[in-house]
């Protein structure tokens, strides 16, 4: 399990507000991203959407897909380019990491966002920063790095949340007759992978074999290897928590398994089962089993069930980011690297870069945030803000389908 989960008081940690910082480091944002993520190239798109609303002095939230750790990078070349530093909630995790990590996070404009429980500081921040249109304002509404440029997880309520009381602040706070907005800017990361796929696939699924004492299945086509080490690795899991591997549709398997863990731990710490999709979930598990913890009173019996109970947590939330079908005998290299590269993540906590790549940011048209609730249509689920959002980014994407 990485190391995204601490048991310490939380403290919010604010963003430095000055603009040289950021501009002096994004000097060196494409040379840290070819160098250290193998991404060679960045291209932006749409840029004159966001452009137009600096210019009509909006409140601007850009909301990106979040498929990769260097996304942020990626947003803070688009931010470059158009001449605009940005603010960035992150998770509080990479806040404890060192002081200097901290001192270079703060300098780029992020600011810490405690996802397991209700922040009020770095909720009270964002709304700040939109009211008064300092700068845009990047949340990955998603939540998590999901490792799947194909597929879009459900977006958190939280963000509509935070631009529908800024709009509500902004449209009080004007006299002019025409109140200055807050718009969300969905915005597009899409990566391409330009090397060899099977040269650069192969040498991993061979070390992943030899971890499930297997001989390298250097016999069968790639794709049916990666389909195979996918469904050993889904076995052994069914193994671990259900005493048996299952037969069936992987979606199903997965399904019926992330439920099987997920059920007895949200009647233990819940009282009854969740709604809502395996993200949110698991953040409000996390909510409940963590408190305690932080105060320091338990006995080490209990500490070590309730991190065993956040390990289960973590994995169910993993397995989620396998999505059904990704791989299939017509599937891009980059599918298959991306699922490779999440099985070597699932193993050790770690995926190797591999290079090269190339990114390609894409600004959508801005969406007007009304200070209003709106009510959800049919059966949709979730917030309309957020629905708009997500079919914008998935039409920008591409994924439809997904």
């Amino acid at each position: 399990m990485q190391d995204i989960i601490f048991d310490k008081p939380y403290t919010f940690t604010p963003p430095h507000h000055g603009n040289w910082w950021p501009r002096v480091l994004g000097l060196l944002l494409e040379r840290q991203l070819h160098k250290q993520y193998g991404v060679e190239s960045i291209t932006c798109l749409g840029t004159e959407h966001l452009t137009q609303s600096l210019k009509a002095g909006h409140g601007v939230l850009l909301a990106p897909n979040h498929c990769r750790p260097c996304d942020p990078h990626v947003l803070g070349v688009l931010s470059r380019r158009v001449g605009q530093p940005v603010f960035v909630m992150a998770s509080a995790h990479l806040f404890v990491e060192s002081r200097f990590k901290t001192w270079l996070l703060r300098r780029c404009g992020a600011f810490s966002v405690y996802r397991e429980g209700m922040d009020k500081a770095a909720v009270d921040a964002a709304i700040d920063i939109l009211e008064h249109a300092r700068r845009p304002l990047v949340i990955f509404p998603e939540g998590v790095i999901s490792r799947t440029n194909d597929q879009l997880n459900p977006l958190m309520d939280g963000t509509a949340m935070i631009a529908r009381t800024a709009a509500k602040r902004r449209a009080k706070g004007d006299a002019t007759g025409a109140p200055p907005k807050v718009v969300i800017h969905p915005v597009a990361i899409r990566y391409h992978f330009h090397g060899d796929i099977e040269a650069t696939v192969k040498p991993l699924l061979s070390e992943i074999e030899a971890r499930l004492s297997w001989l390298p299945q250097t016999d069968l086509p790639l794709v049916q290897r990666v389909y195979k080490v996918g469904q050993a690795l889904l076995s052994l899991k069914e193994m671990e928590y259900l005493s048996e591997a299952r037969q069936g549709p992987v979606r199903e398997r997965v399904a019926h398994l992330i439920d099987r863990v997920l059920g007895p731990l949200e009647e233990r710490w819940l009282k009854s089962a969740q709604p809502g999709g395996v993200v949110a979930r698991v953040k409000r598990l996390r909510g409940a089993i963590l408190p305690d913890m932080i105060k320091g009173d338990l006995d080490e019996r209990e500490r070590e069930r309730r991190w065993r109970d956040l390990a289960v947590c973590y994995y169910a939330q993993q397995m989620s980011f396998y999505p059904p079908d990704y791989v299939r005998n017509d599937t891009p290299p980059e599918r298959l690297l991306e699922t490779v590269e999440r099985f070597e993540e699932d193993l050790t906590d770690v995926a190797r870069i591999h290079r090269p790549m190339s990114a390609t940011v894409t600004v959508g048209a801005a969406i007007e945030v009304s200070a209003a609730r709106q009510r959800g249509t049919g059966d949709a689920v979730g917030d309309p803000l957020m629905q708009r959002t997500a079919a914008v980014l998935r039409e920008l994407l591409g994924i439809e389908g997904y």
